[in-house]
């Protein structure tokens, strides 16, 4: 809702990871590199005893590079935003993502999980068919062999499994009316003005009182003269979106309240917010379709909690170096024989998984 839905207004954000990994419900930002120098020709940063080197930045990063470039073209990496360029934000993505996955491998040794034979066998023939899927110009470029290539499917392979064992006793079992979404109409009228200076002014009391009677006055028109409901929105409404479809949990309180507390086509009293005045009109009670898909929201929203409460625990406990010299030194590779995209494509191939 405009101004008073907790979801009304969604940042619009382009998610940069999915270009690589789709279905990652974890927050990279989970993970804190600390800048600093001191390192190893090739290591690119450390978090605990785990340690990440160029070779294997770069195939995360190329593979997220030809991903783009195969929808978006060559000259989307001229992007940019507030002096920042799309390069340096998939960059920073990569490295956070990486950076996460050692970070859910020392917590998977500290359980003292491991991969099965069976899925080391898996993972070496996943590795054994992306590395024979590179070019020698490839191999060289990206300064992989397969024993790197294996050693980057094991590393996501436990941390697949920490993920899953963190999250195992989560209850998948949602119920309808917790997950259901409803559809209304609503009209609104302000108790509330903005100045010369784009400030927002409140209405005095005498004021908000005009205002509420002329709400009544709508509100009797809409249930004893019956008039059309959206006919009285599209005149009277200060939103210009009329119709609503929301679930519990997102908007304000007192308006869902309401809401989810009417019958099909029955109109409520007047109500109040910070906003103003409302009359909400139920437009249908039960969204099918969309409550199913709310159910599945929830369930792995409740896992991204669950898991978060314990990875941020543990990574807070290590030591996260960077290797500011090398780092600024890696970035795309700009070669036309350099194609590799199906990196995540050929682990999903061989591994049978939700992705974490």
């Amino acid at each position: 809702m405009r101004l008073f839905g907790k979801r009304a207004v969604l940042l619009a954000c382009l998610v940069l990871w999915t270009a690589l990994a789709t279905g990652c419900s974890v927050d990279v930002s989970r993970t804190r590199v600390i800048f600093t120098t001191g390192f190893g020709q090739d290591e690119v940063f450390r978090i605990g005893t785990a340690g990440c080197s160029r070779a294997e930045i770069l195939v995360y990063l190329v593979n997220a590079q030809n991903r783009y470039e195969s929808v978006y073209g060559s000259q989307v990496w001229k992007i940019a935003r507030d002096g920042v360029t799309l390069e340096e934000n998939v960059k920073d993505m990569v490295l956070a993502r990486v950076s996460q996955i050692k970070a859910m491998c020392l917590l998977a040794e500290s359980k003292g999980l491991s991969l099965e034979e069976e899925e080391k066998a898996r993972v070496s023939q996943a590795a054994a068919e992306y590395f024979h899927s590179l070019s020698d110009v490839e191999k060289q470029l990206l300064g992989v062999d397969e024993a790197v290539i294996e050693s980057m499917y094991s590393e996501y392979a436990l941390a697949d499994k920490v993920y899953r064992y963190i999250i195992r006793d989560v209850n998948p079992e949602i119920s309808d009316d917790e997950a259901r979404t409803i559809t209304i109409q609503h009209i609104l009228l302000q108790t509330w003005t903005v100045d010369g200076k784009g400030s927002r002014v409140t209405y005095n009391e005498e004021l908000k009182r005009e205002v509420y009677e002329r709400a009544c006055e709508i509100r009797r028109q809409a249930v004893e003269d019956e008039v059309d409901f959206v006919d009285l929105a599209s005149r009277y409404s200060d939103d210009n979106v009329i119709t609503y479809s929301f679930g519990k949990g997102e908007m304000e309180a007192v308006f869902e309240e309401t809401a989810f507390g009417l019958e099909t086509n029955e109109v409520s009293q007047v109500i109040e917010n910070e906003e103003g005045y409302h009359i909400i009109k139920c437009i249908t009670t039960f969204d099918r379709e969309q409550t199913d898909l709310n159910k599945l929201e929830i369930v792995e929203e409740r896992r991204r909690e669950v898991f978060g409460q314990e990875y941020d625990a543990f990574i807070e406990k290590q030591a996260q170096l960077l290797n500011t010299e090398l780092w600024k030194k890696i970035g795309l590779i700009h070669d036309v024989e350099t194609h590799t995209a199906d990196f995540m494509d050929v682990y999903r191939k061989y591994m049978e998984t939700d992705s974490f």
